[in-house]
């Protein structure tokens, strides 16, 4: 499967066009919930995988509904996708936070969290969240991923949401103790390849002034997963020309 940022809907099709007929996808636009704004879009082939289960959420004071956060730059979405294979059962969870306010990006990963833990408690199953954090490992703006790995304490979220997705305290010690694991920690050293930075702006090549790690695929803490390899790939063309500000970041797991 692939989860894909900041495709706008007719970049969608371009992409569901290249891939072929064994593709499928599922997601939303973020500003209404249908065509408008960018997609957090998972593409699954459906050779491999059958979709279990899809809905959105906003990373926002309003989750159920399309909506921003009040100090954001924009609607922020997450998909989730339940996939069976004729053997096993996995739910992946693809955002993108957003790139001007610490406190959206702090709450997404704190929802995030929630709902992650959520899936593994009530599938018992492994889960998955793959994006854009727009937030490093360390440094001023670390927040959500020193709160979705566990670092410190998530911030407060709707409580309607956090009713609804309320692991009960009675649950596996592993349920209570949930958080999101970085892949590229958990993967054998010398399957670890490519680049260190996923994000590189538009820069001149040579340019890394403002290249760093904001991109990520995490697995649950719950297991049921090993990683295999991890890579982060090039967007540079061979003319010079890059496709994007952001490098892919490529995850083979084995559940």
């Amino acid at each position: 499967m692939q989860g894909f940022q900041e495709a706008l809907v007719r970049q969608v099709h371009d992409l569901a066009e290249l891939l072929g007929d064994d593709w499928a996808w599922v997601g939303v636009g973020r500003d209404d919930g249908k065509r408008a704004g960018e997609f957090c879009p998972i593409f699954y082939k459906k050779s491999d995988l059958t979709l279990d289960h899809h809905e959105s959420f906003w990373l926002s004071d309003k989750p159920f509904e399309p909506s921003k956060y009040p100090d954001a730059g924009s609607f922020r979405v997450c998909e989730v996708t339940r996939f069976k294979t004729t053997t096993k059962t996995f739910t992946v969870l693809n955002s993108h936070l957003d790139d001007r306010s610490d406190a959206q990006r702090r709450l997404a990963a704190s929802m995030l969290l929630a709902r992650a833990r959520y899936e593994a408690y009530a599938t018992s199953s492994p889960v998955f969240i793959t994006g854009d954090f727009n937030s490093a490992s360390h440094g001023s703006d670390s927040g959500a991923y020193q709160i979705i790995t566990g670092v410190v304490p998530p911030v407060p979220i709707n409580e309607t949401f956090a009713e609804k997705y309320k692991v009960p305290v009675h649950g596996d010690e592993k349920d209570a103790k949930f958080v999101m694991v970085d892949l590229k920690g958990e993967t054998p050293r010398m399957q670890v390849a490519g680049d260190f930075a996923t994000f590189t702006g538009f820069n001149r090549p040579g340019d890394t002034s403002v290249y760093t790690r904001i991109d990520f695929v995490f697995g649950g803490s719950s297991g049921g997963w090993t990683a295999d390899a991890y890579k982060v790939g090039t967007s540079l063309t061979d003319d010079g020309i890059l496709a994007s500000d952001h490098r892919p970041v490529y995850a083979d797991v084995t559940i």
